[in-house]
Order: C-alpha cells, then structure tokens, then sequence
C-alpha cells in the first residue's frame, strides 16, 4: 500500500545508522542497556514499515504504520538519554534525531493521509 519508497528506503537505511551506532556504543562507549534498547526501537521502524508493504487491508496498513511511529518514539526517548548521559555528542545526537524527525514528520503524514482516505471511501 505504500506508493512511494521514500519512507520504506528511508528507514532502512536509518536502521543501518542505529545497527552502527549500536556497535560503537558498545565497543567505544561500552555502554549495553541503552544501545541495546536503541538498536530494537530504532530497527524495528524499519521492520514495521516493510511489513506495512504486504498490509492486508488499510486499517492493517495503518497499524503496522502506527507501531513504527511509536518504535520511532521509543528511539527518539533513547537517544536523548544517550544524549544527556554524555554518551553521545550534540553532533551525533542532532544529525541521527534529524532522520529520525524526517521519518516521524513522514509516517505522521501518511496516516493522516490513509485515514483521511478510508473515511472518505466509508462515506
């Protein structure tokens, strides 16, 4: 049901970004718990995204849309203790939380608009 790549190619590649970060975290940073909590919200965006692709029905595409949305919360939470614990820097907290506003702005837009859609064809 998603007509455009653009949020399927951009999670995953944002997926990519966490798999790296998780591996620096835990090798230069030796920090385990939050990396690892990252590393499942952050890939599970991704994962919840491409499964949206196969959606049985638009209520399920809207689902599947909705779990990554919050996965990209989730992320969004972790990165800012990574942040604040002085794990990561400004400059590596800004340029991942710029990815991952741009995916949370996009998966906001497509609900809004697939809701929109649905009521408009129950009407």
């Amino acid at each position: 049901m998603l007509h455009d790549n653009f949020i399927a190619d951009f999670t995953e590649d944002f997926g990519l970004r966490i798999v790296n970060l998780y591996k620096y975290l835990r090798k230069e940073k030796k920090e385990y718990i939050m990396s690892m909590q990252l590393y499942r919200s952050g890939t599970s965006i991704g994962a919840n995204v491409a499964e949206s692709k196969n959606a049985q029905s638009k209520a399920d595409f809207i689902s599947k849309l909705s779990i990554a949305l919050k996965e990209a919360g989730e992320s969004d939470y972790w990165l800012k203790l990574l942040l604040k614990s002085q794990t990561i820097s400004i400059h590596e907290y800004d340029s991942i939380k710029n990815d991952l506003n741009i995916i949370i702005g996009t998966l906001i837009k497509i609900i809004k608009t697939t809701k929109e859609n649905l009521k408009k064809n129950e009407e």
